[in-house]
């Protein structure tokens, strides 16, 4: 690495986020109470360095997409070749540059089978704004024209926009500004922990599936025009499903006709120990979204995968697909998104995720299942969750609520180096492909020891029956 270390202001820098600085997903008051944001001013590998002086273990891999580190000299040096040899362009005007043409290609390859094709954005939210469009259309140029409605997941997460957030089950971002828009409905998660403790996997995972099936024919199958799931559930608490719950909503997307759409924007670029979590489920989907990992945050882009059914069916009926994003393909982008998965080729960080430091981070993770704050501690390739509960062997909560204990937790972890999230009472975490043992093994140890440090405030809290569900009672994001 040859970064500059630069000599910033920090309490100046602290001061302009208060003055000037709208931060995204944000209590602002909150931020203005605390004086300013913690300033991020350098990173390498897996670790973060803060404007105090402070190392932090970054075990959320930025917001889940840092998958190959921080401080590779050859993302800078490729973002500069390009932009020296031609910064930008569009896509509009009937021309391309070379670098999106290329990684068309390149995606195409990694997503094979009927996915041949590429659309690009520039982040999760918008690839799923495209999505939507584009299903729709597929739809009326097919002469079905009602087939609208898209069906997705309570506490399943699409991204920000009015499409993103309507397609996600988050209720607490519904609440701001009347959400979700008309013609998108939600059933059930997965979450055989959080719904449904000590039932049997396999006829939980039918049953969540055969949800899909249940609201398919309750708004009518022919007024249908896909389902849309994250293989994961990221931001919704990594939600792993059961065995067997992807193919049979394959199997039942296949029965009604209707489009099958993986939200890979958390899941891609081996999180999962796959170049896709879909395959890691062994589902072909017809449209898939891509983000974060793409370029591993280095630069924003994101891309949507299109079956060459979808395709054909456009292309042959001929018009235009009106729309699309200044950025589409943006060229500096589109070459660090190659040089990316270049980098992951190279060093071959899908296959070290899935037989060395995905199975060993499984292993470390699960020695928290000891501890008596822990109902449950899962992982999946380098993804993970630690459910915090207030009695050992069950999934109640402290308070009686979700959402008390976890920021509790979260917030020690911070203080103490780790760089967690708290969605609800889970533990939350995607470290960077590159993360070392040692540092896995770190990982653990802050967690156990907040946990620790935690337990007697916790137990101290007054408690309360349990609430309803937590597809009836959704709280914000931690």
């Amino acid at each position: 690495m040859t970064a500059v270390i630069r000599n910033y202001d920090i309490p100046a820098l602290r001061k302009m986020d208060v003055d000037h600085h709208l931060a995204p997903q944000q209590d602002w008051q909150a931020i203005q109470q605390m004086g300013g944001s913690r300033i991020i001013t350098r990173a390498e590998g897996s670790t973060l360095y803060d404007g105090d002086g402070n190392t932090i273990l970054d075990g959320m891999a930025g917001l889940w997409c840092v998958n190959i580190g921080y401080g590779r000299d050859e993302m800078a040096k490729v973002a500069y070749d390009q932009m020296l040899e031609l910064p930008y362009y569009n896509t509009f005007f009937k021309t391309a540059t070379p670098p999106p043409l290329m990684l068309a290609k390149k995606l195409a390859e990694l997503l094979g089978g009927k996915l041949k094709h590429v659309f690009f954005n520039n982040s999760g939210s918008e690839a799923n704004d495209t999505i939507l469009r584009l299903v729709r259309h597929y739809w009326d140029v097919k002469g079905q024209p009602k087939r609208k409605i898209i069906i997705g997941r309570h506490n399943g997460y699409h991204g920000s926009t009015v499409a993103g957030v309507s397609l996600g089950g988050m209720k607490a971002m519904h609440e701001q500004g009347d959400f979700p828009i008309p013609g998108i409905e939600h059933v059930m998660q997965p979450y055989l922990f959080g719904d449904a403790l000590g039932e049997d996997p396999a006829a939980f995972a039918e049953r969540a599936a055969s949800a899909i099936e249940e609201r398919i024919l309750e708004v009518g199958a022919e007024n249908v025009a896909a389902f849309i799931g994250e293989p994961v559930q990221g931001a919704g608490g990594v939600i792993i499903p059961p065995a067997d719950y992807w193919t049979r909503v394959e199997a039942i997307c296949r029965k009604y006709g209707i489009l099958l759409i993986c939200d890979e924007v958390i899941c891609g670029f081996g999180r999962l120990g796959e170049w896709f979590g879909h395959q890691h489920f062994g589902v072909k989907p017809d449209l898939v979204a891509m983000a974060k990992g793409l370029s591993s945050g280095y630069l924003p882009i994101s891309a949507v995968g299109v079956s060459s059914e979808i395709v054909d069916t456009l292309r042959n009926a001929g018009g235009e697909f009106i729309h699309g994003y200044t950025y589409s393909g943006h060229p500096a982008a589109a070459a660090v998104a190659l040089k990316n998965i270049e980098i992951m080729e190279r060093e071959k960080l899908i296959e070290r995720v899935q037989t060395d430091i995905g199975p060993y981070f499984a292993q470390a993770l699960a020695s928290l299942n000891d501890h008596p704050l822990v109902g449950e501690a899962r992982t999946l390739g380098l993804i993970g969750g630690v459910e915090i509960v207030s009695k050992k062997g069950t999934n109640e909560r402290f308070t009686g609520k979700e959402g008390h204990a976890g920021p509790v937790v979260r917030d020690i972890c911070i203080r103490n180096g780790l760089m967690v999230r708290a969605i609800r009472d889970t533990i939350v975490m995607s470290p960077p492909l590159v993360i070392t043992r040692e540092e896995v093994d770190r990982l653990v140890a802050i967690i156990r020891a907040a946990l620790d440090e935690a337990a007697p405030a916790l137990r101290a809290a007054p408690q309360a029956p349990p609430a309803p569900p937590v597809e009836e009672n959704e709280v914000a994001l931690g």
